[in-house]
């Protein structure tokens, strides 16, 4: 049996939230990443970076340029990352692997200072993100993707606090994509197969 057709009876036996389904690497996606919370700064920056990256496009796409973004970005070390300078800005934009954006590198630079910032203030960036959510998970209980908001009171409040912190690129709505896909929302379908299987996950670690 071929990959595709193997793919296609898998997401036909299990479960899952429509928007992954229109390729396996969304699937795949889907299935170990989205919603699982996350306590690992350098997690926490490279979705920063990519949903920075991803304004204005489609999550899809940067998926595609992910492996890309590692070797470009330094494996998403943000301490290297904050010391890129004019040079490593001119490979980036020459670069065909990554999105080539100016304003969009320019702002994965600043973001990268401002996240040092953070954790010189509370000793990571975990102990800053998570109390936005009184440290655990929102479980959501939607039925259908209509249900599900493109942004809500707590990210307009995280986006605007990153922004006075520094950050760009942080729109409440990039900010919310950030909260789903780092576990701080729960935003499976109650019908997903992975909807039970991380509404376990409760306790921030840390």
């Amino acid at each position: 049996m071929d990959k595709s057709r193997n793919m296609k009876d898998m997401s036909e036996q299990v479960k899952r939230c429509p928007w992954c389904l229109s390729d396996p690497l969304y699937i795949e996606y889907h299935d170990r990443e989205w919603g699982v919370p996350v306590h690992d700064d350098r997690k926490w920056f490279e979705f920063l970076t990519l949903e920075g990256a991803q304004a204005g496009l489609n999550w899809l796409l940067v998926l595609k340029k992910r492996e890309n973004y590692r070797r470009a970005y330094d494996d998403f070390d943000f301490a290297r990352v904050a010391r890129f300078d004019e040079k490593k800005v001119a490979a980036l934009l020459a670069d065909p692997g990554i999105i080539r954006n100016r304003a969009k590198i320019a702002a994965s630079i600043a973001n990268a200072r401002a996240f040092i910032r953070i954790r010189e203030e509370f000793s990571s960036f975990e102990r800053y993100i998570w109390p936005f959510v009184n440290g655990k998970p929102v479980q959501n209980r939607w039925r259908t993707d209509r249900q599900i908001p493109s942004r809500t009171a707590i990210s307009d409040a995280l986006s605007a606090d990153l922004r006075r912190r520094g950050f760009a690129f942080v729109g409440s709505t990039i900010v919310y994509a950030h909260m789903q896909a780092t576990g701080m929302v729960n935003d499976h379908l109650m019908t997903c197969f992975r909807y039970g299987e991380l509404s376990g996950i409760l306790e921030a670690d840390g």
